[in-house]
C-alpha cells in the first residue's frame, strides 16, 4: 500500500504542485523548492506548475468578483453598510491606486488580503487585460522568492537546537502581529474621501 500511494505521488507531483499553488499557494511553493533541494522535482516543470496555478487562481477570483460580488454587494452591502455612493468612492480610489494595491496585495499573500483584492479588482472593473500582466509579472518574483525560500531554508530547522526553535517561532509570531498591527494602522489613516 505504501508503495502505490509514494507511486501515485512520483507520478503526479507537478499535477500535485499546481494544484496545491492553485489552492493553497505560499505553502505548495515553498514546499516545491524544498522538493527541488532534495532532488524530487525539476526546477521548469516545478516551476511552471506552481507559476501556473498561481495565475489562473487570480483569474479565478477575479471573475467571482466581476460576475458575481458587484451584485450582491448591491443587493446586500446595506447590511454591511455598503451601498451604491460608497461603492463608487472605494472605486475611484482603488482605479487610482490600483497598480500600488495590486502588487502590495501580490507580494503580502501571507497576510490574507490577496484573494479579497484580487476579487475587489473585479468587483470594480479594473481592465482585465491590465490585472493580468500585474499578476503575471508579481507572479514571476513572488514563486520565484518563495521557491527559493524552500529551497533555501526548507531544511534549517533539522539542524537547530529545540530551543532555539521555540524562541525563533514566538519571534515570528510577534513580528507578524506587530507587521500587522502597523498595517492595520496604516489603513484606517487612509482617506477614503
Amino acid at each position: 500500500m505504501i508503495d502505490q500511494v509514494v507511486g501515485f505521488l512520483e507520478s503526479s507531483k507537478y499535477v500535485l504542485l499546481f494544484l496545491g499553488s492553485y489552492f493553497e499557494g505560499s505553502v505548495a511553493m515553498m514546499t516545491g523548492g524544498l522538493l527541488l533541494r532534495l532532488g524530487h522535482v525539476t526546477l521548469l516543470p516545478m516551476y511552471l506548475a506552481l507559476f501556473l496555478g498561481d495565475v489562473l487562481s487570480d483569474i479565478m477570483w477575479y471573475f467571482i468578483g466581476y460576475f458575481g460580488a458587484r451584485r450582491f454587494l448591491l443587493k446586500y452591502g446595506k447590511y454591511m453598510n455598503i451601498n451604491a455612493p460608497i461603492l463608487e468612492k472605494v472605486e475611484g480610489k482603488f482605479h487610482e491606486h490600483h497598480l500600488r494595491i495590486l502588487v502590495i496585495s501580490k507580494l503580502t499573500m501571507g497576510f490574507g488580503f490577496a484573494t479579497a483584492i484580487l476579487a475587489t479588482a473585479g468587483v470594480l472593473r479594473v481592465s482585465f487585460l491590465r490585472y493580468l500582466i500585474i499578476n503575471i509579472v508579481c507572479g514571476l518574483v513572488w514563486v520565484s522568492f518563495l521557491i527559493g525560500v524552500g529551497y533555501y531554508f526548507g531544511n534549517v530547522l533539522a539542524g537547530i537546537g529545540r530551543d532555539v526553535q521555540i524562541a525563533g517561532t514566538i519571534g515570528m509570531v510577534v513580528v507578524f502581529f506587530v507587521i500587522i498591527r502597523l498595517v492595520s494602522m496604516r489603513l484606517a489613516k487612509m482617506e477614503w474621501e
